[in-house]
This record gives structure tokens, sequence and C-alpha cells, in this order.
């Protein structure tokens, strides 16, 4: 239980950086690439006046539906660790239902604000945000992963 308490510690605060543009958004950031997020878009993209105006616009509606985003992942981080120990087959599904949907959801969020993006920006410019967006994601996912204990105890320390 006290693993399972640090778990939920650790993907709290790693999905604190879906959630707000707090300090913790900045360290997460920072602890991965040395910089906070926004410093990051805004280095990557290299966008200039009307481009960057643009792209703002876009950018800040689209973190308010990704904090939304990460705000039901936490939640589902959370279910999953109170119901850990006593997990069963209808909760199991359960998770995992909500699980995929967000994972859709982000998908579609990350369709949404491309076509966005497009138009505001060019494609190729939109790739690279999406890009971005996706590699900051699956960055997090994968803290969060490997913080969560597997259904049954799997050994991930030992090597075969």
């Amino acid at each position: 239980m006290k693993r399972l308490l640090l778990v939920v510690a650790v993907a709290i605060s790693s999905v604190s950086f879906a959630q707000s543009g707090t300090q913790e958004d900045v360290d997460l950031i920072q602890s991965l690439y040395g910089k906070s997020k926004q410093e990051l878009v805004q280095e990557y993209m290299a966008l200039q006046g009307a481009q960057a105006k643009a792209f703002e616009k876009v950018y800040n509606a689209y973190e308010l539906e990704r904090k939304a985003l990460g705000r039901q992942r936490l939640k589902l981080i959370q279910d999953y660790a109170n119901h850990f120990d006593t997990l069963k087959g209808p909760k199991a599904d359960q998770i995992v239902r909500a699980t995929i949907k967000n994972n859709i959801a982000y998908e579609n969020l990350y369709l949404k604000y491309f076509v966005q993006s497009k138009n505001a920006i060019g494609a190729l410019n939109a790739a690279k945000f999406i890009q971005l967006e996706n590699a900051l994601q699956t960055a997090v996912k994968a803290e969060i992963q490997n913080a969560i204990p597997f259904i049954g105890e799997i050994d991930r320390t030992k090597k075969n």
C-alpha cells in the first residue's frame, strides 16, 4: 500500500503538468527539457509577427482543453489507486474503458487543433506543433506508466 501511495503522489505530480500553468508544469518540463513548456513551444515553433499572434490564440484554446483531459486522466489514476488492492473485473473494465476514452479524446484534440493551427500558421507549422505536443504527452504518460504498479505486480526491475 505504501508503494501505491507513492505511485499516486508521483502520478499526481506528473499529471499536474496537464492541469495548470503552475510551478509543477515548469518543474516537470524543466526536468525533461530544461525549460518551461511555454518556452519550449515558443522556441520550437519559432513563429514571428502575425503568425505568432494567430498561433497564441489557438494554443491557449488548446491548453484549456488539454488541461481538462489531464484532470480526467488524474481522476482515473486516483480511481485505479483507490481500488488497486481490491480490483475486480467490473471495476477494471470501467477504468480501462474510461482510460481508452480519455486517450481517444487526446487524439481527437490533436486533430481538432491541427486543423485550427493549419488554418492559422500553415500545415508544416501545425504539424510541428502536434508533433511536439504528442512527444510531450508521451513523455508524461511514460512517467505515469512507469510509476503505476501493474495488476498482479509485474516486477519491472528484474532483467532476464
